[in-house]
């Protein structure tokens, strides 16, 4: 999952990537409120955590003008106002929730996960498909009874296949969730965690569920034809 982080706070945002990339987000920074609404213009991103105090540009400006650019990424804003009419103002300008500092960084995970449901059609903190359920608060995934033992990314990388079970998925479309801009998308990063994913999901089992399909991607599905 890709998230845009503006905020204009240095320590605060390197605490924030810090934790959200142990989560295995890729996160991209903006620190003011134009940049963040030029780079929320070009780039697909799951969630958008978006401070309200920015230079150049306000929070609240650039959520209002990514709504009426009709980018509807889910936006979780972030701010020490507290007051009623400021969650209003923010939540009144296209902001899907809002998050008082100082907060625990528990809470914005679960918020960020809430987020994410809502944009999908699962909602519940569990997924299954053919079989393999994803616990998305634990990160425990389980086949047919049996546990894998999976790393963050590997763990990031099978929800997106299973959010997508039955579509096809370029590396580009991956790269775009999973990875930051720093990406090279000439490297074989995607095809090394595929090779891992498929070791620890298939090997064991007599039904193949990740599927490459040749010049087009990959697909996670019980009966690839």
């Amino acid at each position: 999952m890709r998230i845009l982080l503006v905020e204009d706070d240095p320590r605060l945002s390197a605490s924030l990537v810090r934790n959200l990339k142990a989560e295995s987000y890729a996160v991209d920074t903006a620190f003011d409120g134009r940049k963040g609404e030029e780079m929320a213009a070009v780039n697909d991103y799951d969630v958008i955590l978006l401070d309200v105090r920015l230079p150049v540009q306000d929070g609240w400006t650039t959520c209002a003008h990514l709504r009426r650019s009709r980018i509807l990424t889910p936006i979780l804003m972030l701010t020490a106002l507290g007051e009623v009419g400021d969650r209003i103002k923010g939540l009144d300008s296209g902001a899907d929730d809002y998050l008082v500092k100082p907060f625990h960084i528990g809470e914005l995970l679960a918020r960020i996960r809430s987020l994410v449901r809502r944009r999908s059609d699962v909602r519940t903190t569990t997924v299954e498909r053919f079989g393999l359920t994803l616990d998305l608060n634990t990160h425990k995934a389980v086949r047919d009874g049996k546990e894998i033992t999976l790393t963050s990314k590997e763990f990031a990388l099978l929800e997106l296949f299973m959010m997508n079970a039955g579509r096809i998925l370029s590396r580009q479309e991956i790269s775009e969730h999973l990875w930051d801009m720093n990406f090279e998308p000439r490297s074989n990063v995607i095809e090394s965690f595929v090779k891992y994913l498929r070791q620890k999901v298939d090997k064991d089992f007599r039904v193949p569920l990740i599927h490459t399909i040749r010049g087009a991607g990959y697909l996670f599905s019980d009966s690839p034809e």
